[in-house]
Order: C-alpha cells, then sequence, then structure tokens
C-alpha cells in the first residue's frame, strides 16, 4: 500500500526488474530473504552476465534459478561461502552479510568505499556483536547510508532482513551512486 514505508524501495526493485514477487499478485515485504535471492537481485543489476567459473560450491543446485547468479558473485569474488564449499543459499540473510555483500559488490563496482571509514558504529549498543569479518562492510553500509540501526542504538548485525529491508538497501546502493 503506498502509506507504507517501503512503497517507494518495493516500486523501484520492481519497475527495475531487480526483484519480483513470490506471486503474479504478492510481493510478500515482511518475507525474509536468502542469501541466494540477494546475490540474485546483484546479478540482475549486472544484467545477468555468463561466467565460466567453476564453482566450488556443492550446496547451489546447478539447475536453481540462482545458479548463475551465485557463480557470477563468486567469480568476482562478491560472496564467499560458509566454506570453501558450501554457500548455504537458502539460508535467510543476516545483515552483516548484506553489508559484506554489498560493501564487495561496490568494490567490484569501482564505487567509493572509503566513506564508512570514519563510520563511528561503537554508538550502536550491539556492535561488538558485529563478527570481525564484518565490521569495515557494517561501517560502509551505516557510512554510505545504505543501513541504518534497527532502533537508534541498535544495529542488529545477526537479525535476518526482510524483502522490504533489501528493497530500501538496493535503492539506497543505486541512489548514491548514480
Amino acid at each position: 500500500h503506498e502509506d507504507e514505508w517501503f512503497y517507494n524501495n518495493v516500486e523501484y526493485v520492481f519497475r527495475n526488474n531487480l526483484m519480483n514477487g513470490i506471486t503474479d499478485t504478492t510481493f510478500d515485504p515482511n518475507g525474509l530473504i536468502t542469501r541466494a535471492m540477494l546475490v540474485t537481485i546483484l546479478w540482475r543489476a549486472e544484467g545477468e552476465k555468463q561466467v565460466n567459473y567453476a564453482m566450488t560450491f556443492e550446496d547451489v543446485d546447478l539447475d536453481g534459478y540462482y545458479a548463475e547468479a551465485v557463480r557470477w558473485a563468486a567469480s568476482e569474488n562478491i560472496v564467499k561461502g560458509y566454506s570453501d564449499t558450501e554457500f548455504v543459499p537458502d539460508r535467510n540473510i543476516t545483515r552483516e552479510q548484506i553489508a559484506a555483500i554489498m560493501h564487495r559488490y561496490a568494490a567490484y563496482k569501482g564505487y567509493d568505499v572509503s566513506v564508512g571509514e570514519n563510520t563511528n558504529i561503537l554508538s550502536y549498543s550491539d556492535y561488538s556483536d558485529i563478527s570481525g569479518y564484518a565490521v569495515e562492510s557494517v561501517q560502509y553500509a551505516v557510512g554510505a547510508g545504505l543501513m541504518h540501526g534497527k532502533t537508534e542504538n541498535t544495529i542488529n548485525p545477526a537479525d535476518n532482513a526482510t524483502r522490504a529491508e533489501i528493497a530500501a538497501i538496493i535503492q539506497r546502493f543505486n541512489k548514491i551512486n548514480k
């Protein structure tokens, strides 16, 4: 509905063919998003590039809608797995994982990722919950304005993200990098 905080974000990603509905008439803004879904959104933004890259992720279904997206993102070091052989495509994605992927994607695009270097994430009471690998990425995501705290005082790095939240992050990313 037009009065929802995410309406313009959802309209943007849908209009630009970055995200589809879960049915022909339902977007499910409060539904959770998986790792495979986020990678597929970025792959669509890149024109669904095909790459010749031997993936080591044994849990990626090569016939799955997301297989070529993961292949592309892995070939460009935009995504990393839980291990060398596990991508875990159907796991709901966490906020810190989103920050890490968007940070790597911005670097892949050649955008300035130094914006987060001076971002004070210590102001969030749960900053110590951010995994070591994701600290710089969360600083980037917050500093660039892609991601806001779940509350004024918390970033909630391990929380899963909704489809509406991803739509907002994608639109913000594209807006600041025009």
